[in-house]
């Protein structure tokens, strides 16, 4: 479970993030939208302990963020935008790398857990491999892998699909359906309300630094009123039409 109270970030005097709430439940999928410089990724960033917020509190699985970083960071798993690794490794030394930094014990459990992971993600045959020699999406797809290796309860996705061709968006798509299937809860940010629409319970939309608009794919529809075409649905309501309707965050 995730709660975002009051959550507020200023750079310089500007308000990227406005004292946002939401409240999202065990084993649910939860889309984050919003056009660029919306406040996505500094919320994710927040979320995930790699900035500290101006004002309010996350709250993951009943423990603050702030007061208790380490805790929460046990049970979190962070996919950033961009995979960050080290390519001079192969995929399971990297893997092994990551599993040292959540103290998981190097067993044979451990190993199994790896070669599990890579098979999910289809890279089974490259684990012995330099990750230099891994494409764009292969990268993606094996932070993936390290963000799950610790079986966290959360997990925050910051545009998963970037980089991925569509076996791969669809292999991911249907990994965290899996995962919330399991009771992990997923919070994902993405440019795609498409995206969105497919794979999420539930939509909030961002636009400088506040939530504009909540609901299901269905629901934004009703409320944008322009009928089926999500790219018309979210260029509406973040041009600040139809909003009149948008669900009050203080009753969720």
């Amino acid at each position: 479970m995730i709660k975002l109270i009051n959550l507020t970030k200023v750079y310089r005097g500007l308000r990227a993030v406005d004292g946002i709430n939401l409240e999202i439940e065990k084993g649910h999928i939860f889309g984050f939208l919003g056009p660029n410089g919306a406040g996505k990724t500094t919320t994710i960033k927040m979320m995930a302990g790699v900035l500290s917020p101006t004002e309010g509190q996350i709250i993951i699985n009943d423990m603050d963020l702030v007061k208790d970083p380490s805790g929460v960071k046990q049970c979190v798993g962070f996919i950033p935008d961009r995979p960050f690794v080290y390519e001079k490794l192969a995929g399971k030394e990297f893997l092994r790398f990551i599993a040292g930094l959540y103290h998981l014990d190097h067993t044979a459990s451990l190993n199994h857990r790896i070669s599990e992971l890579l098979e999910l993600f289809e890279l089974g045959q490259w684990g012995e491999e330099l990750i230099e020699s891994y494409s764009h999406g292969m990268k993606q797809r094996l932070v993936m892998c390290a963000a799950l290796l610790h079986e966290p309860e959360v997990l925050i996705v910051d545009e998963p699909m970037v980089g991925l061709d569509p076996k791969g968006a669809r292999l991911v798509k249907n990994i965290f359906k899996d995962q919330a299937v399991k009771g992990t809860t997923v919070f994902m940010s993405t440019h795609s309300l498409d995206v969105a629409a497919e794979v999420c319970d539930e939509i909030a939309i961002i636009q400088g630094g506040h939530i504009i608009a909540r609901g299901t794919a269905a629901a934004l529809r009703r409320q944008a009123g322009v009928g089926g075409n999500l790219e018309q649905i979210f260029l509406k309501l973040t041009e600040g039409k139809g909003l009149a309707n948008a669900r009050p965050l203080s009753s969720h």
